[in-house]
């Protein structure tokens, strides 16, 4: 039976935090050099409208070495109309409540998610933060480590993120909070192992785990994704259990718990997904097919497939920030009358909008993940203001130069 969730009113409050340090020099003591300024984590993968903060924590963890420190924070209150027994109609929780730590650089590598989660989904009821971590994925959702010994190649294993589908497993990661109905067909959250690698704009990653959470290590899964440009992306991925898995409740060193579905996972699945992000759009329509073969075993006398598409879009309004004068655009120009170039202000585009001494025009760009299949976006200034910046910001210039 499907339970249906009305999202009649439904808000969140969302934010990514970082916590950062500076430092600054005496009036005359001499400059030091600072080291390389970080750089967003491309980990957890995130499609939008969020993106990660350009300038997270690094903590000295000693022989566990540099360790960076983000988080996300968001609460969700909603009204439902299917709801089961034990439920309210109304409610309001913590839906993302974590703190990760991440080592990205060198031989070896990990990742930690710790905190609170909930996951909210289409057409299912919705589930408490307490109930979410207790039945679901626990205090530790995600968690691996992995060994890179060149940029081209990685081994990874521990709780890792599905390779397959368009759409991640925490609310603050995706544009639709709730997801959609393809989402359900899908693997969340899989323990195994991974390989990957990456050649050019191909990269390639092939894991062993145990699909929906069942802890039967019984499928196979991998993705292919070509980055044509930073505004283009093709991911194909497929995966599927090569045994057929009774188990519905498992039990793990900590907790119990029924996040497994028993014809999803015995299923075969296919999904292609095309990504266009360039400013101020990001859309992403992808293909989903599925198929879950008779098994008397699984209480299946018959075999049944599903066929499922949806587009994800996102329209971004822009923003006005201070920007540093050596971000942006600069303009110079010459008279008979001063006998050196005389500097302008910089102008700087952002939006639809052009400004005068603002942001400099930034352009999403996709970066690819630890995990390839999986998308997130980072802001990147432009080389090059567009044709439409040019255009609206001539006045502007022309009166400036004069």
């Amino acid at each position: 039976m499907h339970k249906v969730l009305g999202p009649a009113v439904v808000w969140a409050v969302l934010s990514v935090w970082s916590w950062s340090a500076s430092g600054q020099t005496g009036g005359d003591q001499p400059a030091v050099e600072q080291p390389t300024a970080p750089t967003a984590m491309t980990t957890p993968a995130m499609t939008g409208p969020l993106t990660a903060n350009p300038n997270p924590t690094s903590v000295d963890a000693g022989f566990l070495g540099p360790v960076y420190v983000t988080g996300a924070v968001s609460g969700l209150g909603l009204w439902q109309n299917n709801k089961f027994p034990d439920q309210q109609h109304t409610q309001a929780s913590l839906s993302n409540g974590h703190m990760f730590l991440q080592k990205t650089e060198g031989l070896f590598q990990y990742y930690l998610d710790v905190g609170a989660y909930t996951i909210p989904t289409l057409g299912a009821p919705y589930f408490g933060t307490a109930t979410t971590v207790g039945d679901f994925y626990g205090p530790l959702p995600i968690a691996w480590a992995k060994i890179a010994p060149t940029d081209n190649f990685y081994i990874q294993g521990g709780k890792l993120p599905t390779l397959i589908g368009a759409e991640n497993a925490f609310t603050f990661q995706n544009m639709n909070i709730e997801r959609g109905l393809l989402f359900a067909q899908e693997p969340t959250i899989s323990r195994g192992g991974q390989l990957g690698y990456t050649q050019g704009p191909l990269a390639l990653a092939l894991s062993w785990n145990d699909g929906f959470y069942s802890n039967r290590y019984t499928w196979l899964s991998g993705s292919g994704t070509y980055t044509f440009d930073p505004a283009n992306t093709v991911v194909l991925a497929a995966g599927g259990n090569f045994a057929h898995t009774a188990k519905v409740t498992t039990t793990t060193p900590f907790f119990q718990t029924t996040a497994v579905p028993l014809f999803q996972n015995n299923e075969t699945l296919f999904t292609l997904s095309y990504t266009y992000n360039l400013a101020p759009w990001t859309v992403t329509p992808y293909f989903q097919f599925t198929h879950v073969p008779a098994a008397s075993s699984i209480g299946a006398f018959s075999s049944a497939s599903t066929i499922g598409g949806a587009i994800l879009a996102n329209y971004s309004f822009g923003t006005i920030r201070p920007c540093r004068e050596s971000a942006c655009r600069s303009v110079s120009s010459t008279s008979a009358r001063p006998a050196a170039p005389r500097p302008v202000r910089p102008i700087c585009c952002t939006g639809p909008a052009a400004t005068l001494g603002r942001s400099p025009f930034r352009r999403p760009i996709s970066t690819r993940s630890s995990l390839p299949g999986r998308k997130s976006l980072m802001s990147a200034p432009a080389a090059r203001p567009p044709a439409w910046c040019l255009a609206q910001t001539a006045p502007i210039r022309r009166r400036l130069a004069a």
